[in-house]
């Protein structure tokens, strides 16, 4: 069910697979995702089952309507209209955690354990060159962050994310280290080489979790098998006292 789980001190990140959910296929099993078509009943309980597994409420999980941008709303509690039309989010609330949903895009961890802030972004080939990298590391520093770590998890790698050549010159042309060659050795890019190239440039300090969404079957992967479920990147500050 989680891939990955770390705990800076304060802060927390996780990554969910597909593996222990209630979805039939095409979405076995712990497809997290509402807008893909998959039963509802399912993604309710599947839902349910990650937030338990992170100790915390389903209701205390915040979510987006991702659109391939650059905009980042602030959550103050869980109280707004969630999901909002955004690629980016990050809180100062504890026992919140912000998700991030994702099946070849790239999903980024961001926190400030010292000063209690927390951040995610969704960045595909559109949110890369939409600033949404940048735009979540500058809102997360507006509410206080000064030593941001980020995690920057399994998304299609640089050899599967094969693009028309035109395409790879225009996102090359905004942030080159995306250029890549796939393994048949046509234009291909590489939009977590992006991603971590965009964090270090703001003074971040980066970790890679590796993984391919397109060569791991654990992980959805649109770009694979088009009618599929969504994974996710989770990260919260931990409440006083628990150990989550």
């Amino acid at each position: 069910m989680l891939r990955f789980e770390e705990d800076l001190g304060g802060a927390r990140f996780a990554l969910t697979d597909r593996v222990g959910g209630a979805s039939a296929e095409p979405y076995a099993a712990l497809n997290l995702a509402f807008h893909v078509g998959d039963d509802p009943r399912a993604v309710e309980e599947n839902r349910r089952l990650a937030a338990a597994r992170i100790g915390l409420p389903a209701d205390r999980i915040v979510f987006m309507n991702q659109v391939h941008g650059g905009e980042v709303a602030v959550v103050d509690g869980v109280s707004p209209p969630w999901p909002l039309a955004v690629d980016g989010l990050v809180t100062r609330t504890a026992g919140v955690a912000l998700a991030v949903l994702v099946a070849d895009c790239v999903p980024v961890l961001l926190a400030d354990p010292h000063a209690g802030v927390v951040g995610v972004a969704h960045a595909g080939r559109r949110g890369l060159t939409a600033g949404v990298v940048s735009a979540v590391v500058d809102a997360m520093r507006r509410v206080g962050a000064r030593t941001i770590h980020a995690r920057v998890g399994p998304a299609v790698c640089g050899r599967c994310y094969e693009v028309p050549e035109q395409m790879r010159a225009a996102v090359s042309s905004t942030e080159p280290a995306a250029w890549s060659r796939s393994k048949t050795g046509s234009a291909a890019l590489d939009v977590a080489a992006g991603v971590i190239e965009q964090l270090l440039r703001h003074g971040v300090n980066v970790s890679r979790i590796d993984g391919c969404t397109v060569e791991d079957p654990s992980l959805y992967s649109y770009r694979r098998d088009r009618t599929t479920g969504r994974f996710a990147g989770l990260a919260w500050l931990s409440v006083a006292g628990q150990g989550r």
